[in-house]
């Protein structure tokens, strides 16, 4: 008797399975399902009107009265029909497989992108192209399903398993995308020549030659939906709770594991033929559940599935002809359908993350916790990392393409020495002094975010400050320098820096306002930023894509982290605001240790906790935002220093300040440097080479906190 009492809850699913309401109900919910078909049909027909040839409504209606001629025929079948379909069956692919992820997770947040889902996927398919493999369509689709499930498991593992809360999944997804974004990256610009293409299609694109991929791609969106809808009431007991669900029968284990590679076959197919489009596996289930509040019966997953799907194309579609119609349908052709989905996704996100409760585990993750050292460590690691970072100063002066000896160091310094080495000298100095002195800020930016947010997982490009930045960077760039990138960048430097700062700052202005409600949340902070750090990156692609295609390959290296063509004049800045900010969080150790601790104790002891919450996260946004006009947009040091000094010399801030900033010149000044050498005479973005370090460092850290 016990176990059927959930069922008599007042919940929407319980007046689903209420005998006297369920025929009125399930009419409701089969309107809604029958009112979406409807609204794709129409929306879809808008679609069609739209292309860069003159063929409009009339000359397609021509086609149904028989008036039509072949050239509208092949218009219609041999471009705008495959753009449709691939827009149809990609959006009702990603919205089923969100509605699965969340589903099997119980967590609002999760989908193929939080998820990673689409990042392996995507990874899978670019490492295939960029070595050169020739695989048929069929085993793309294997490839792309074999690199979505495998980054799946590894964030499921990571968060703690599939009922993990919200911050600490979308916290576990976004190190695992970082860290397959970087792969990426690399790849990208590595393999130029055989990766031509993918940099557009990464975003996502429904560019078709023909019907044959939809066609391919079809019976896996088809088959995989009909087995998640024969799963539909296993999926609806098991949203009662674990225990409730295995006490009805259900196999809760097997349920889950059928259900995830479900929704990453879904999104591997809808990768294979589009691309990754961001955020619809988020935004299709989330309208789903706001309608169930209206339409009970849109709570059943044999209901909610399919309107999950249709909400999915209607929101692909609908994106893909609005952007059509605002910038025509030439202008159109250089803007993916995914940075309008990624726009519309951001924004759902941090809807979702102001309604958030603190899910507790990701605020003080034992492994990020470093215990008490003594004083005569501390002074045995300040001066062993000090040698090191000058080590890595010496050796970045000596290293490239044509390796110096220290003696010519010593000749350029009194201004002497061959025309050569003086010409060596002369690029590399203020490329080694760019990366110091940036990793060192953004190693400062880092520990005072993490203190103050209590989070050990948050750095200034999760909290949305460098994608600001980047954004506000780009948007000068392109607007000003034109044509001419290198002389444009020169002439526009005092431009792009005012940019930068007032990009990042703004960013960070406006995740400190949203994730505001009755006080500052920590994993509100952390999940509102990163909604914010994508809807940047979806306007950074936008702009990137419209650019001169000749400037294009150096926009990109730049917003992957770069010290390439630095002169002393971008490092400056970023020096003089380094000088400015040390003094201060020098002053306030104690305030950023008692920030660290909890809300009460601040208030207990007499510190204004707001008000130096905020000048310590303003401090910080300001040196994150100035140091990407000396090395670009570099993640991963704000993260990596903060924790390997903690982990060195224990959780004094009076400690921790300075061995992280030495930890962070040292990191950035040795990835510039292999970036540098490694490949010579080629190079490697020096933010690339921290994210490949620093992404297994964050994965293991999320591993050590499952605790």
């Amino acid at each position: 008797m016990t176990v059927t009492k959930p069922h008599t809850a007042a919940s929407p699913r319980a007046q689903v399975l209420a005998p006297a309401t369920r025929p009125r109900v399930w009419a409701q919910g089969a309107g809604v399902v029958l009112a979406l078909v409807v609204a794709v049909v129409l929306v879809g027909a808008w679609h069609l009107t739209q292309g860069t040839s003159n063929v409009g409504p009339r000359e397609l209606l021509g086609l149904l009265t028989g008036d039509g001629d072949a050239g509208v025929r092949d218009i219609l079948v041999g471009s705008r029909l495959p753009r449709l379909a691939a827009g149809v069956a990609v959006g009702f692919a990603l919205g089923v497989a969100g509605a699965l992820f969340q589903s099997i997770s119980r967590n609002p947040l999760a989908s193929p992108d939080t998820l990673a889902v689409t990042g392996g996927s995507y990874l899978a398919i670019v490492v295939v192209a960029a070595f050169g493999l020739t695989v048929p369509f069929w085993a793309s689709g294997i490839v792309a399903f074999i690199g979505g499930i495998a980054a799946a498991a590894l964030v499921l593992g990571l968060a703690g398993g599939a009922g993990a809360g919200g911050s600490r999944l979308v916290l576990a997804g976004a190190a695992v995308a970082m860290a397959l974004q970087a792969g990426v990256s690399t790849l990208l610009i590595l393999f130029q020549n055989e990766t031509t293409g993918l940099f557009a299609w990464g975003s996502g694109t429904l560019s078709q030659l023909d019907l044959t991929a939809f066609w391919r791609a079809l019976p896996v969106v088809v088959l995989a939906t009909a087995v998640g809808l024969s799963l539909s009431r296993r999926l609806d007991v098991l949203g009662l709770g674990d225990d409730t669900a295995a006490a009805l029968g259900v196999p809760v284990r097997a349920t889950r594991a059928v259900g995830v590679v479900l929704a990453v076959l879904l999104t591997a197919a809808a990768v294979t033929l589009a691309g990754p489009i961001g955020f619809v596996g988020l935004a299709a289930p989330v309208i789903t559940r706001l309608l169930a509040r209206v339409v009970p019966a849109l709570s059943r997953h044999a209901l909610s599935l399919p309107t999950a799907g249709l909400l999915g194309s209607l929101v692909v579609v609908l994106a893909d002809a609005v952007v059509r119609a605002l910038l025509g349908a030439d202008a159109a052709l250089a803007v993916p359908t995914g940075v309008a989905t990624t726009v519309l996704g951001a924004l759902i996100m941090v809807a979702l993350a102001r309604r958030l409760r603190d899910a507790g585990p990701t605020t003080r993750p034992p492994a990020a916790i470093g215990g008490p050292r003594s004083a005569r460590r501390f002074v045995i690691v300040v001066a062993a990392v000090a040698l090191l970072a000058v080590a890595v100063v010496v050796v970045g002066l000596l290293a490239g393409s044509t390796w110096l000896r220290t003696g010519d160091i010593a000749l350029w310094a009194q201004g002497e020495g061959p025309a050569v080495v003086r010409f060596a000298l002369d690029e590399r100095a203020p490329r080694v002094a760019a990366a110091v002195v940036a990793g060192a800020a953004l190693a400062l930016s880092g520990t005072m975010v993490q203190a103050t947010a209590r989070n050990p997982l948050a750095e200034p490009g999760i909290l949305g400050i460098t994608g600001g930045a980047g954004l506000g960077a780009v948007i000068v760039v392109t607007a000003v320098a034109g044509t001419a990138w290198g002389n444009g960048v020169a002439a526009s430097a005092s431009a792009t820096l005012a940019a930068a700062v007032i990009g990042g700052l703004g960013a960070f202005a406006l995740v400190y306002l949203l994730a505001w409600r009755s006080g500052l949340l920590a994993d509100r902070l952390v999940l509102v930023g990163i909604g914010v750090l994508n809807l940047t990156a979806a306007l950074t692609t936008f702009l990137l894509l419209r650019a001169d295609p000749w400037n294009t390959p150096r926009i990109y290296t730049w917003l992957s982290g770069t010290t390439y063509g630095r002169g002393f004049g971008e490092v400056a800045p970023v020096l003089v605001l380094l000088a400015l900010a040390v003094p201060l969080a020098a002053s306030m150790p104690r305030e950023l240790d008692l920030l660290a601790l909890d809300d009460d104790t601040p208030r207990l002891v007499g510190v204004g906790l707001e008000r130096t919450r905020l000048l310590v996260l303003g401090v910080a946004a300001a040196l994150a935002a100035t140091s990407v006009t000396a090395v670009g947009v570099v993640g991963f040091v704000g993260l990596v220093a903060p924790h390997a000094a903690r982990a060195l010399v224990g959780g004094r801030h009076a400690r921790v300040l300075p061995v992280a900033m030495l930890i962070g010149a040292v990191l950035l000044g040795l990835a510039d440097t292999l970036g540098r050498t490694v490949i010579a005479p080629a190079q490697l973005p020096a933010g690339l080479v921290v994210a490949l370090l620093g992404a297994p460092y964050f994965v293991w850290l999320l591993g050590r906190s499952r605790a």
